[in-house]
């Protein structure tokens, strides 16, 4: 078993890593466009699919709470074999479908083996760039993300708009790029240096929480993921129905495009921003989440294509921006002795994000209406949007001052021993 040091600048290994990161991300938008088909199939109503939308968090945040840790433990392998053995029984679950709870089901198991695999590799990623490429590592693992959730609607799309098996092929196909995938990590070097061996070694206590010091600082990260996940759940879960309702839009091809459009804008502004500061980068991606969702809401009542697809560009630059910028600031403004602590609330803000207004959009819009249920979700990212530019202008450090916070914060704790996990 090597050591993490020896395998630093493989870039080789690193590409295989961040290919088979984006292959577990297409799951999480493979079924946007085949929803439509699975409601008139299974006859289930917008609540319905909101909440098979959102359950695929619940399977996130499990992987992510007891066992994204295993990982730093046991090593990478150990936790991203199982990953995409989940992932090929979720992908049966929703080709064997016969009804709304094998979409449960898969949802759920999608949900688990993504946010296992995402933690592991992208540490996988950061510990296979040349030394001080941490944060290579972090644009990369970022644009492997927004690239597999760029791709997977047309997963689903091609089939569907075609008649060929739509809701049996895409998932067929899907299976034989996971083989491929587990075939290809296993030429990828270990990095965890000395792993343990035995079950007993290993723990599965969930860490999180935030110190009372850098509270102040954590909200505008905390309400950039959330804000960010909130309108990448939107499109994910609802856009279908936005096009058919508002745009008189069902062909799957144009739902695809649509998603695509926005997180292949995402996958791009990633590394072209890479220079950007985080703190610069978190709070221009709040500013421009208003002008988004406001754009979301007149391309629906407008029916207009043009202004949905400026919205969704818009919308694939304030979270690329605001996603990498937010996260980095957590990383800098966080004691290196809790910093697991402190992603991991961070991640749950993030997930929060992605689920609970998609499921207020499905309960909202039951009562009130889609367009009134969008309106109060448009509202809702101005407002929280303008909360957080406030917060983080006056308390988010740049990136200087975080970076001499945490050296100073080093110089004052006492020594401790080197570990060899990541």
């Amino acid at each position: 078993m090597t050591t993490q040091g020896t395998q630093r600048g493989n870039h080789r290994a690193a590409l295989i890593v961040a290919l088979g990161l984006a292959v577990m991300f297409v799951a999480a938008t493979l079924l946007t466009p085949l929803y439509p088909l699975y409601q008139r199939s299974f006859r289930f109503s917008e609540v319905t699919l909101t909440l098979v939308y959102a359950i695929y968090v619940l399977g996130n945040l499990g992987a992510l709470f007891f066992f994204a840790r295993l990982s730093d433990q046991a090593g990478r392998r150990f936790i991203v074999w199982p990953a995409i053995g989940i992932a090929l029984a979720s992908t049966l679950a929703f080709g064997l479908a016969t009804g709304i709870a094998w979409l449960f089901v898969g949802r759920a198991l999608s949900g688990f083996a993504t946010g296992l695999a995402s933690s592991a590799m992208a540490a996988w990623i950061a510990e296979l760039q040349p030394q001080g490429g941490s944060q290579a590592g972090a644009v990369i693992a970022s644009a492997a993300n927004f690239t597999g959730l760029a791709v997977g609607p047309w997963f689903g799309a091609v089939p569907a708009q075609l008649g060929l098996y739509p809701l049996h092929l895409p998932f067929a196909f899907y299976v034989a790029v996971l083989v491929a995938t587990g075939i290809a990590l296993s030429r990828v070097p270990e990095t965890v240096g000395h792993p343990r061996q035995h079950l007993r070694e290993l723990s599965l206590r969930p860490r999180f929480g935030v110190p009372k010091d850098i509270f102040a600082s954590f909200v505008s990260p905390a309400v950039t993921a959330f804000l960010t996940f909130a309108l990448f759940g939107f499109y994910a879960a609802l856009i279908p129905g936005l096009l058919a309702h508002a745009l008189k839009e069902t062909r799957p091809v144009v739902t695809a495009l649509v998603v695509c459009v926005l997180f292949a804008v995402a996958a791009v502004v990633t590394p072209l921003t890479s220079r950007v500061p985080s703190r610069t980068a978190m709070l221009c991606g709040l500013g421009l989440f208003p002008p988004a969702a406001i754009l979301l809401v007149m391309a629906e009542h407008g029916q207009s294509m043009a202004l949905l697809i400026i919205a969704s560009i818009l919308a694939g630059g304030a979270g690329s921006l605001g996603y990498r910028g937010s996260l980095a600031v957590v990383n800098r403004i966080s004691p290196e002795d809790r910093r697991g602590e402190v992603v991991a609330t961070y991640l749950i803000m993030m997930f929060c994000g992605n689920s609970l207004p998609v499921i207020g959009i499905g309960l909202l819009s039951s009562k009130a209406g889609a367009a009134v249920a969008h309106i109060a979700f448009a509202a809702l990212i101005a407002v929280l949007a303008i909360l957080g530019l406030v917060v983080g202008w006056r308390y988010a450090p740049d990136d200087g001052k975080a970076r001499r916070r945490t050296a100073a914060s080093s110089d004052s704790s006492p020594p401790r021993t080197t570990r060899h996990t990541a």
